[in-house]
C-alpha cells in the first residue's frame, strides 16, 4: 500500500490483500461414526448403538453390563447434568474416577471427563466423539516410555566405556 496524507490507498490488483468476498470462513470436518453424526448417535437406542460397534464390544454388551458399569454411567450423567454454564457455554463436568479400563466408550459419554486409573495414578481423559468404540484404558498409558540415554550402572564393561576427549 502507498501512503498519501496519512491514509492508505489500496490498489485492487494487490495479491496480498483479500476482500470480504475472497475471505472464507474456516470449515471444520463434520464428525461421523459409521455414517451417523453425533446427534444421530445420541438418538439411537442401546441396541442400535451396539450394532454400530465392533464385534468385541457387541459381544461384551450382548453378554450383559455389570452393575459397576451401570453405576459409573449414572455418575457420568450426574456430573454432566451438574456442569455449570458460564456466558452461555457449558464448562467441563467434574472428573469421575474409575478403575474400569476395559469399558467401551459409547456416544452418551462424549463430553464427560473421566479419571482412568493407570496403575499408579488417575489420568484425566476428556471424552471426544472420535473416541467412540475405543476402551477407556487406551487413553491412559500404564508405563513410562523409555528415553534411551547414556548407559547406567547395569551396563556391561564394554558399553560403559566412554572415551575422554
Amino acid at each position: 500500500p502507498q501512503i498519501f496524507g496519512g491514509e492508505y490507498l489500496i490498489s485492487t490488483n494487490n495479491p496480498f490483500i483479500m476482500t470480504d468476498a475472497q475471505r472464507k470462513k474456516r470449515t471444520f470436518r463434520k464428525f461421523s461414526f459409521r455414517g451417523k453424526d453425533l446427534e444421530g448417535l445420541l438418538q439411537l437406542s442401546t441396541e442400535e448403538t451396539m450394532d454400530l460397534l465392533c464385534a468385541r464390544a457387541r459381544r461384551k454388551y450382548h453378554r450383559g453390563t455389570s452393575a459397576a458399569e451401570v453405576r459409573y454411567m449414572k455418575k457420568l450423567r450426574k456430573a454432566k447434568a451438574a456442569a455449570v454454564e458460564v456466558d452461555g457455554v457449558l464448562e467441563k463436568p467434574a472428573t469421575v474416577k474409575t478403575h474400569m479400563r476395559n469399558m467401551t466408550i459409547v456416544p452418551e459419554m462424549v463430553g464427560c471427563v473421566c479419571g482412568v486409573y493407570s496403575g499408579k495414578h488417575y489420568v484425566t481423559v476428556e471424552v471426544k466423539p472420535g473416541m467412540i468404540g475405543h476402551y477407556l484404558g487406551e487413553f491412559s498409558i500404564t508405563y513410562k516410555p523409555v528415553s534411551h540415554g547414556r548407559p547406567g550402572l547395569g551396563a556391561t564393561n564394554s558399553s560403559r566405556f566412554i572415551p575422554l576427549k
